[in-house]
């Protein structure tokens, strides 16, 4: 299984309801707000097999409100 952090920028005044969205789909494993460029941070693990950019696609992208994505890759637990 992959682990991917996946940082979001909504669509003003709409954090919330993506949020909520997100949760709803049962994708990730943690969701947090954030300050900075992006309003949201998501834990997601990716199952093994899957193709990361297509999962993700096809499971989180499509979410109205979502501006922006940025997702981060891990390799070694330390």
């Amino acid at each position: 299984m992959a682990l991917v952090f996946v940082q979001i920028r909504c669509t003003p005044g709409r954090t919330y309801e993506v949020a909520d969205a997100i949760w709803d789909r049962e994708v990730v494993s943690e969701l947090y707000s954030t300050s900075g460029e992006y309003d949201l941070i998501a834990k997601v693990y990716i199952p093994e097999g899957e193709d990361v950019g297509h999962y993700l696609s096809s499971r989180l992208f499509d979410i109205d409100g979502i501006q922006r994505t940025l997702t981060t890759m891990t390799f070694k637990a330390f």
